[in-house]
C-alpha cells in the first residue's frame, strides 16, 4: 500500500501549526530547505559570525552534506529575523558547539533530527509528512513561480535534475 503523500497547498495551509509548535524553541531554518542531516550538523560558527551577528551566507563543508560535496546556503530575511530571536536563547557561544541542541546536551544525529521533524509534523496533523516534506514543498513552489530546474537543483543541493524533477508535485 502506497503511503498517501500530502499535497504541498495542505503542507502551506499547516505551516502556521508548525511554527506554533515550535515555539521558542528551534526557528524554522527547513525554510532554507535542508537536509535533516545538514540541519543536524549544523554549528554555531556556520550561522552567526565572531560578532553574533547571523551571517548572509554559510558554506556547508563535505561532510555536512549527504553528497559530499560543500554547498553554499543563502540566509533570506525571514529566517534572519528568526535566527535572531534563536540567538538569544543560546546559552553557549562557542562557535564549535551544535547550533541545535538534543536533550543531552548534544548535537542531533541525522535520525534523532528526522525523528523530531516527524514528530512535529504528527503534531500538526501531518500523519504522513517527512522529513523531505519541507524541501519538496519549497521546489514545488518555486517551480510553479517558473523558476527553472537548474535552479530549483542547485538550491536543493542535487547534482541531477532528474532527482529535482522527482520532487515537483504537479496540481492537475
Amino acid at each position: 500500500m502506497a503511503i498517501k503523500r500530502p499535497k504541498p497547498e495542505e503542507i502551506v495551509m499547516k505551516l502556521r501549526q508548525v511554527e506554533a509548535l515550535m515555539g521558542q524553541g528551534m526557528p524554522r531554518i527547513d525554510a532554507i530547505r535542508l537536509r535533516a542531516k545538514e540541519i543536524a550538523a549544523l554549528t554555531v560558527g556556520d550561522v552567526y559570525d565572531e560578532q553574533g551577528s547571523v551571517r548572509e551566507q554559510f558554506v556547508l563543508d563535505a561532510v555536512q552534506t549527504k553528497g559530499a560535496k560543500t554547498r553554499t546556503i543563502w540566509i533570506n530575511a525571514k529566517l534572519r529575523r528568526q535566527l535572531e530571536l534563536y540567538r538569544s536563547s543560546l546559552f553557549f557561544k562557542d562557535s564549535n558547539r551544535a547550533l541545535f541542541q538534543s536533550q543531552k546536551g548534544g548535537a542531533f544525529s541525522a535520525n534523532t533530527m528526522t525523528q523530531l521533524f516527524l514528530n512535529i509534523y504528527r503534531a500538526a496533523g501531518f500523519e504522513n509528512a517527512s522529513s523531505h516534506s519541507g524541501r519538496r514543498t519549497f521546489i514545488t513552489e518555486l517551480a510553479s513561480k517558473g523558476v527553472s530546474v537548474r535552479v530549483l537543483a542547485e538550491l536543493a543541493g542535487h547534482s541531477s535534475i532528474q532527482t529535482t524533477q522527482g520532487y515537483i508535485d504537479v496540481n492537475p
